[in-house]
This record gives structure tokens, sequence and C-alpha cells, in this order.
């Protein structure tokens, strides 16, 4: 990502509440592209192309309270035990996806995104899976599916839309991914976008083509 510090998401026009920063928690959340053959050498950029990689999605379960059923990001609040970001983001992913955090590289932190729903200031934190391990559904409670999609699926124009959230007079619209497994959108998919453009990945789409959110 360029532009160090700049802001990583429009903080307005897809929330349907005001983020106030003086009672918000902390909170990380992991990004992690590995290879998708599996190996275990190779850098992202350096050795691998972006069609060679994948990212790492959990589904939330629907029971819980903030997001159900939604797809993420492994991750979540920071714990006081914590180093610091990159730390919790592979805790969390570890608790959440079985992922073994010793084999995952953190690449560096995004800029902090308010999330005014659960009430999270959230750092993205990049990693790179260097040695690559079993992910499986670790708490049911929290979880409902662990997967990883390609990244050329996620690029490709075809599978991309605009989802819509209309409630009390407020239309939110954020971008889409028609992954196999599960339509990525809401926050996560404004993450993946946005880190997708850092990269200039991008390739062009049709954002007139609307879905209604799968809430």
């Amino acid at each position: 990502m360029d532009r160090p510090g700049a802001t990583l998401l429009q903080p307005h026009g897809w929330q349907f509440a005001t983020f106030d920063p003086t009672r918000s928690r902390r909170a990380a959340v992991l990004i992690l592209f590995g290879a998708r053959d599996g190996g275990r050498s190779g850098r992202p950029g350096r050795d691998l192309g972006r069609n060679e990689l994948d990212v790492l999605f959990v589904m939330r379960a629907s029971s819980l309270s903030n997001h159900p059923g939604q797809v993420a990001f492994p991750g979540g609040a920071i714990d006081a035990g914590d180093a610091d970001e990159g730390a919790a983001a592979l805790r969390e992913a570890e608790e959440e996806t079985g992922a073994d955090p010793r084999g995952i590289e953190v690449l560096g932190t995004l800029p902090d995104v308010g999330l005014p729903v659960s009430n999270f200031m959230v750092t993205p934190v990049l990693g790179w899976w260097a040695e690559q391990s079993p992910i499986r559904v670790v708490d049911t409670a929290e979880s409902e599916l662990v997967f990883r999609c390609p990244v050329e699926t996620l690029l490709d124009p075809s599978r991309r839309r605009t989802a819509v959230v209309r409630r009390d007079g407020f239309v939110s619209r954020t971008p889409a991914f028609l992954a196999p497994e599960a339509v990525i959108w809401g926050f996560t998919a404004m993450l993946l976008d946005a880190v997708f453009d850092g990269l200039g990945w991008t390739e062009p789409w049709d954002r007139s083509q609307e879905i209604p959110a799968p809430l």
C-alpha cells in the first residue's frame, strides 16, 4: 500500500452510525495472503504473482450479536497480553481458524478504521503465510466456516458487485465479491477493495450492478 497514514476507508456514506473514538475498543484483523499451491517458499509480488495467491476468511456464526453470518477476516479485540496489533491478529487467527502463527509473517499494518456497529477501532494487519498449516472451524459459537479464496477469483470483474442496505431512509453501498463459498461485503469487502486498489491489482468492474446485502 502506498501513501502511509492515508485514510483507508471513507468515514461517511456506508455506516449507519457515527463512530465515537472516545468510547471505542481496540481490535485487529488479519488480512492473510498465502500461496494457492500450499508452497512454503516465495513472497507475494516478488516471487509469486497475484494469481498464485489466496486470502483467508471466516464466516461468523449466525447466532452472534454483531455482524452475524457475515464473512470476515480473522480478528477480534486486542487483549492486554497482546504485544501489539500484529500479535493480537495472529492470536485471533489461531483461535478462529487453527492457523499456526509461527508460520505467518506480519508484513505491516494499515491505517485504523472506526467501526461503530461494534464500537471498535480496527487495525488491519497484513500477513504472509510463509509456512502454511491446516485450517478449520475451531469454535462453532464464533464461526460457521473457514475458507481460502483465490485472489484471481476476487479480482474477476464478473464477480464484483455493489451491495446495498436500505434502513430507515438511509442507504449504504459497499463493494461486494461473489466468492464460491459466500458473498463478501460490508466492512471486509471495503478493506479488501482498498488493499487491491493500493496494490494496483483492481480490474475495472461495473459498480452499477447492485445486489441486496445478504443480511
